[in-house]
């Protein structure tokens, strides 16, 4: 005999939406991409990926004439444009933060106002240099990421986009990358969003790897990666087997 709470169990289950296929990604391609810091090697790096992808490209800095004269030296034909980054911000719709950690803080408080409804992606390595070679600073909130997001209330701010050499980014002879972006934040439709910009770069592909408290490892690893290229020579870069 079927009783009602069967019945309900049933419905139930019946009702129960199929598990969303994790790399079911959505279309990025029409989002305007602002890379704060797109001056520097990493920035202009990422720049010069996303716009040779067909991602509409800002890339900002402290001064514009900086910001438009990196981007004209990208090439006219990938339509990267260049503006301070208060104007970098406002006309994004994700925002990268490629600036050296020393500015970091002062850089996003002097943004919060632009940066208010926007996706950051914090790709911002704390790390300290010696003799010994490089080591991870652990910054009071716990990582850079975590600062971002305790300085901009406002945003969704994501962490990503760590572990890549400024060197083959900015290698036009070189196609592809063959890396895995890890990616991390606190909602998954953002870092879904992240992740398919990370694979609109040939031989990319971004993986979701937890919430903003464990942003603090992935950025510390890039102290290992140096020590890896600095040994063998090499442009080192991730990949994460079995997904």
């Amino acid at each position: 005999m079927t009783t009602t709470n069967d019945a309900a169990d049933a419905t139930a289950a019946a009702k129960k939406a199929p598990a969303k296929d994790p790399w079911d990604l959505p279309d990025v391609s029409g989002l305007v991409v602002g890379v704060l810091g797109g001056t520097g090697d990493q920035g202009r790096g990422l720049a010069y990926r996303l716009a040779k992808a067909g991602q509409k490209v800002i890339i900002g800095s402290r001064a514009a004439d900086r910001a438009r004269a990196a981007a004209a030296e990208l090439g006219a034909e990938l339509g990267v444009e260049g503006a301070d980054n208060a104007e970098c911000a406002r006309r994004s719709d994700i925002v990268i933060v490629a600036v050296p950690w020393d500015g970091h803080a002062k850089t996003l408080e002097s943004l919060r106002e632009e940066l208010a409804g926007k996706l950051v992606v914090d790709c911002v390595n704390p790390l300290g240099f010696d003799k010994k070679g490089a080591y991870a600073l652990k910054p009071e909130e716990g990582s850079a990421a975590e600062q971002a997001a305790a300085l901009l209330p406002d945003s969704r701010v994501t962490a990503a986009f760590h572990h890549l050499s400024a060197v083959l980014l900015q290698d036009e002879s070189i196609d592809e990358i063959d890396t895995d972006v890890m990616v991390l934040g606190e909602s998954r439709a953002d870092t879904d969003v992240v992740q398919a910009l990370a694979g609109r770069i040939p031989g990319m592909r971004g993986v979701f790897a937890g919430r903003l408290r464990n942003a603090h490892q992935v950025e510390s690893l890039v102290a290992n990666l140096i020590s890896v290229n600095r040994r063998y020579k090499a442009h080192a870069g991730l990949r994460v087997t079995d997904v």
